[in-house]
């Protein structure tokens, strides 16, 4: 069974959210949604500056077996993203919960965060899914 971070909140769609400072968050995809799609190769990051809401699409990885789209898991404007992923997609292989993650938001709403996942929860809907 992967690891799941106690102190993230999770989506039904493996994205983890981490809070870094008041109502901004950093956004990334777990340990379990890593390991399904093998080692990755490619990632379209979403442009700095987007304002997004809860499940809009707001970039691709892709894998040597698929691609998969990456969800936002809250509203708001992407404030930063992980430019070192352009050159080393692996790093959400290696490191998904540090430095595999792949944006931050500035969130609009920070009750959303409320209505993620806990990691129990998640890890729970990771096991029966397999």
């Amino acid at each position: 069974m992967s690891q799941c971070p106690t102190q993230l909140r999770y989506t039904e769609t493996h994205e983890w959210v981490r809070e870094d400072e008041k109502d901004v968050v950093i956004v990334g995809i777990t340990d379990h949604a890593q390991s399904q799609l093998g080692e990755l190769v490619f990632v379209e990051l979403p442009e700095v500056g987007t304002v997004v809401e809860v499940g809009d699409e707001v970039g691709v990885i892709e894998s040597v077996k698929t691609a998969s789209d990456i969800y936002s898991p809250v509203s708001g404007k992407i404030i930063e993203i992980n430019e070192n992923l352009t050159e080393q997609p692996d790093l959400m292989n290696s490191e998904p919960y540090e430095s595999g993650w792949i944006f931050r938001v500035r969130l609009s709403n920070s009750e959303e965060l409320e209505e993620l996942l806990d990691a129990e929860t998640y890890a729970q809907n990771v096991r029966e899914d397999d």
